[in-house]
């Protein structure tokens, strides 16, 4: 044991000056931009600018906006796990038409539904354990640097006015459609036309929305109005974190047209946008989309209510996050299963001792691995149950050591991803094993190598 411990310190010591250098970012991502999966690069050392277009809050939050909430939040925490410096906005839709069009059905002011809808997604978040942006821009907060970035588009001869508002022409991009995968030419043979706008092309999009009588307006040079949602997410984006951000995120539906027609804008301005383009897969329900448009989608507060709200993370967890996923009472049902598997191991592991730094670095390193490849959770979770598994047959021995090696790797991994474990009294993870859990594969394998 005295020998063990030694070489415990003298690991830790090595580990300290590896942390002094600069941390490099090995995770590799699928790039919807590029349609392959690519190293993430990042404007800057050690830190990480994210973008996840958040909801408009018109009603309850249905399960695909669980989905994508919770696959930003394991991205975000497993890069905050590995040590970077992540700053993590996501905006509040708070001025839209379905706002605008449930305040009027129903009598009452547009910001009484703002507000009671955005209580409600904050409490579905919080329950299913998203941890809060660091910022939350609402778009009505953003309506004056808005009108100024739509001038500027004007300006450069990307935009025009007609009588019922502003809109932008995507053929001054020349690459539009990139998150489409399509060519400007397949689109607009594509696109339907609409009879009753002044629009030049069909792909044309709105920028700014001149106001019917009874509807809130902001003050613009073409008239009061409000501006159009694709954006919102421009302005907010480009102020909060900078030109050429580093990652981009959102629901698959949402790369086209909603992302590309932010991106076109920046470019029609010279200005980088984001760099890295992610998305989730959708929810579904008998093998069809989950959303408020299909009139399918399962409230996310009556699930949390109903179930264990973790269940859900885990269900994402288990799913790669590009595929689809479909949620239902048996998945749940199975989910909620797996979490008691995992919490009765928590249970009984939660007075063991720490186990071997160096075995411990082994599991860990498949660890990241697996998320390092385009988030491959699946794998990690499989890795989690394995040694869920390896545990249980090791206390059933009498094999305390090993126990708590596979109680310590279990622990650390869900912790990595957000996944909280229930015990009666849940050990910590010791701190040698974390300084070894935050240190890249790379750089474990040199300090292995220098003290051998």
């Amino acid at each position: 044991m005295t020998g063990r411990g030694t070489r415990g310190g003298m690991m830790i010591a090595s580990l300290a000056a590896v942390s002094e250098s600069t941390v490099n970012l090995m995770i590799q991502l699928f790039d919807t931009a590029r349609g392959h999966v690519r190293s993430l690069e990042t404007r800057e050392p050690n830190k990480v600018s994210m973008y996840v277009c958040g909801p408009t809050v018109y009603g309850p939050p249905h399960l695909g906006h669980g989905r994508f909430s919770l696959v930003f939040d394991v991205l975000r925490r497993y890069l905050e796990w590995s040590g970077f410096d992540v700053t993590y906005v996501s905006n509040i839709t708070d001025i839209d038409d379905n706002i605008i069009n449930r305040a009027d059905a129903e009598g009452r002011p547009w910001q009484e539904v703002v507000h009671e809808c955005e209580e409600l997604w904050y409490e579905a978040m919080d329950a299913i354990g998203v941890k809060r942006p660091d910022h939350d821009p609402h778009a009505t907060a953003y309506v004056e640097q808005m009108v100024a970035l739509l001038v500027d588009l004007v300006t450069a001869g990307a935009a025009y006015e007609t009588e019922d508002g502003l809109y932008f022409s995507p053929e001054k991009v020349g690459d539009y459609g990139l998150l489409a995968r399509q060519s400007l030419e397949s689109l607009q043979s594509g696109a339907r036309v609409d009879v009753d706008t002044a629009k030049r092309s069909p792909i044309d999009f709105a920028l700014w929305k001149k106001s019917k009588p009874g509807e809130p307006a902001w003050p613009s040079p073409w008239g009061d109005g409000r501006p159009g949602w694709h954006t919102e997410c421009v302005a907010m984006s480009l102020d909060l974190l900078g030109e050429g951000f580093d990652i981009h995120g959102g629901g698959q539906d949402l790369a086209f047209p909603h992302h590309e027609n932010e991106r076109a804008q920046s470019m029609a301005l010279d200005r980088p946008f984001a760099q890295h383009w992610v998305h989730n897969g959708f929810v579904e329900v008998d093998g069809e989309k989950m959303g408020k448009s299909l009139n399918n989608f399962t409230n996310l507060i009556d699930l949390v209510d109903k179930a264990d709200p973790r269940a859900y993370r885990l269900l994402v967890l288990q799913a790669h996050y590009r595929s689809p996923v479909t949620v239902d009472a048996n998945s749940i049902d199975q989910a909620v299963a797996s979490l008691e598997r995992l919490d009765s191991f928590a249970r009984r592991t939660s007075e063991l001792p720490g186990g071997s730094s160096e075995a411990f670095a082994d599991v860990v390193e498949k660890f990241r691995l697996a998320m390092d490849n385009d988030l491959d959770t699946p794998e990690a979770m499989s890795l989690v149950f394995e040694m869920v598994r390896v545990g249980n047959t090791a206390l059933d021995s009498g094999d305390h050591e090993a126990a708590a090696l596979s109680a310590a790797a279990v622990r650390a991994i869900c912790g990595a991803v957000g996944l909280e474990l229930r015990s009666a009294d849940a050990a910590e993870v010791p701190a040698e094993i974390t300084a070894l859990a935050r240190t890249r594969p790379a750089d474990l394998l040199k300090v292995f190598s220098n003290e051998r």
